[in-house]
């Protein structure tokens, strides 16, 4: 005697993409694309809560002072920039302790630059864009949840300097 195969017929193939629906309803992700790990800037960052989650004090003496937060795909990025008195860098860098002295550059990187989490977002120059820029890493991996940060400062005339600041959290 030979085995008889069941014929396929409505009922199996009407199961099979059933099945097939079932898994691919499974799969779709939610519809809010920020719960999905899209860049997104926070519209809750301020100046204080920014240097606060970097560890950075900002200077009292500081002004025009910016921030952002990114909530990236998987870390956030923060920014940080205000204008300094010239003078007051002399013992804002050292509190920061940096890990090695910072590196003077005289001239741009790049002409144009648009990284993920630019500083244009904050109506400022990339850094990288400009010359006479002193600039290093902080830290590497830094304490608490901080990943890295690093810093850039340029000079806006002979008494004002932009402290830039870069986090990765």
């Amino acid at each position: 005697m030979s085995a008889r195969r069941a014929p396929v017929g409505s009922a199996t193939i009407g199961g099979m993409v059933l099945a097939v629906a079932a898994l691919a309803g499974c799969s779709t992700g939610p519809a809010d694309p920020t719960s999905r790990g899209v860049p997104a800037w926070r519209t809750d960052a301020t100046p204080a809560g920014v240097g606060e989650r970097l560890g950075v004090p900002i200077p009292p003496s500081a002004t025009d002072r910016r921030a952002a937060h990114q909530d990236g795909f998987q870390d956030d990025v923060l920014l940080l920039v205000f204008t300094l008195p010239t003078a007051e860098l002399t013992t804002f860098l050292p509190a920061l302790a940096p890990e090695f002295e910072l590196h003077q550059r005289r001239e741009p990187l790049v002409q144009s630059l648009t990284p993920m989490a630019p500083f244009a977002h904050l109506d400022v120059p990339e850094p990288e864009t400009l010359g006479d820029v002193r600039e290093g890493q902080v830290c590497a991996p830094c304490e608490d949840q901080l990943d890295y940060l690093e810093i850039a400062v340029h000079p806006l005339d002979d008494q004002d300097s932009r402290v830039y600041l870069r986090g990765v959290d």
